[in-house]
């Protein structure tokens, strides 16, 4: 529903337009993509390593997928993106943020989901300023960046319920889940999530499915 809620109502994707996913391997960033493809929109996603990058690409459907680990990935996103980025879902920050703006088309969207690299900051990043030639970009191409919480919406449950049971159905969402056994490796597999460890929702199996052994 985030994804659902975040992409739709801030990012407002047209069909054409090009929508970069950052995360796009894990629980958001999978469904926002895949949202876009359905709305007629190209799809790109950034994902860290080969693996993600390559099942981002061929099982969930994305037209390309760019490894943010790479040496040369602000040169890979721009090829990825020949006409620019009309719709930035941001679950990131950091360097891949920075790489993104340059790329954003006039009057570009920017749901602001989430910003994993600073959650564990401990200081202020070293310089120079990011802060000024943001502020510039969002000026001079008229962007619109708008954080939001799920909660925000929350009136529109019943249309995200009955448009996502019917894509389920017709396969035009797929999805990963990433299990943890046992409540004593939650802590742990917390932290990973953080260090991009997971591959799709990240869950803790704390026993076994009632009636089953």
């Amino acid at each position: 529903m985030t994804a659902y809620t975040g992409l739709l109502n801030i990012g407002q994707p047209q069909a054409g337009e090009t929508v970069v996913v950052s995360s796009a391997a894990g629980a958001v960033g999978s469904a926002a993509g895949q949202i876009a493809k359905i709305v007629g929109c190209r799809a790109v996603g950034i994902a860290g390593g080969k693996a993600k990058c390559n099942f981002v690409v061929n099982d969930l459907g994305f037209d390309a997928c760019v490894d943010y680990h790479s040496g040369q990935f602000a040169a890979e996103l721009r090829a990825a993106c020949p006409e620019g980025i009309d719709v930035y879902f941001e679950n990131v920050g950091g360097h891949v943020l920075e790489s993104v703006v340059p790329l954003m088309n006039l009057f570009g969207r920017v749901p602001v989901c989430g910003l994993i690299a600073h959650y564990n900051a401990t200081g202020l990043p070293p310089g120079p300023d990011g802060v000024p030639p943001l502020m510039v970009a969002i000026l001079v191409k008229r962007l619109t960046f708008r954080g939001f919480i799920v909660s925000d919406f929350l009136q529109q449950r019943p249309e995200f319920e009955r448009d996502m049971a019917q894509w389920l159905r017709e396969g035009r969402v797929r999805y990963r889940e990433d299990v943890v056994e046992g409540l004593e490796n939650a802590v742990a597999a917390f932290q990973g999530l953080f260090r991009g460890q997971n591959f799709g929702k990240l869950l803790v199996r704390v026993g076994p499915e009632p009636g089953k052994q």
